[in-house]
């Protein structure tokens, strides 16, 4: 008897099999930023099992989330991105979520609130809907940055194609 196969998702993560890398810090930086966040279901539920990453150019990291579905880094602000043609990219950090119900990872875009260059950005200047470009500035705390990634629903997150 033939029966169809359910569909492979990524997670849940195990924690003994991945381990947090959440110090993303440039040599001589001293002025790191926090980041933190919930990665967040439609329902508005912290999501347990999700593997958040981040690439800045100082380097990769990689933080399990915990189980109200929260993410904690410590990151060096990036310099505004220089392209070949003269133009700039804000600065941003590029981010990467893994979660259960998933067949691949979503990428989006961690912009920083109150950056003069975030009003030229090319990215954050494609996006029509100021609610939707709003999704990819993280806001600023007591301390540090918050950065909530909501996977569905009428808060999502915008993601990109890759």
């Amino acid at each position: 008897m033939s029966t169809a196969t359910p569909s492979q998702t990524v997670g849940p993560f195990f924690s003994f099999g991945l381990v947090n890398a959440n110090l993303v810090v440039a040599p001589g930086d001293t002025a790191p930023v926090r980041l933190e966040g919930c990665v967040l279901d439609g329902a508005g539920a912290g999501v347990p099992d999700a593997v958040v990453e981040v690439l800045t150019p100082a380097g990769f990291g990689r933080c399990l989330t915990e189980a109200d579905g929260s993410y904690r880094f410590v990151v060096s602000k990036p310099s505004p991105l220089r392209h070949a043609d003269g133009t700039f990219e804000a600065p941003h950090l590029d981010m990467s979520v893994f979660a259960r119900g998933l067949l691949q990872r979503v990428a989006t875009r961690v912009y920083f609130p109150g950056d003069d260059s975030n009003a030229a950005d090319p990215v954050l200047t494609s996006i029509a809907a100021e609610e939707v470009r709003a999704t990819l500035v993280a806001q600023p705390t007591d301390g540090g940055l918050r950065f909530d990634v909501h996977l569905q629903g009428p808060q999502e997150t915008a993601f990109f194609a890759l």
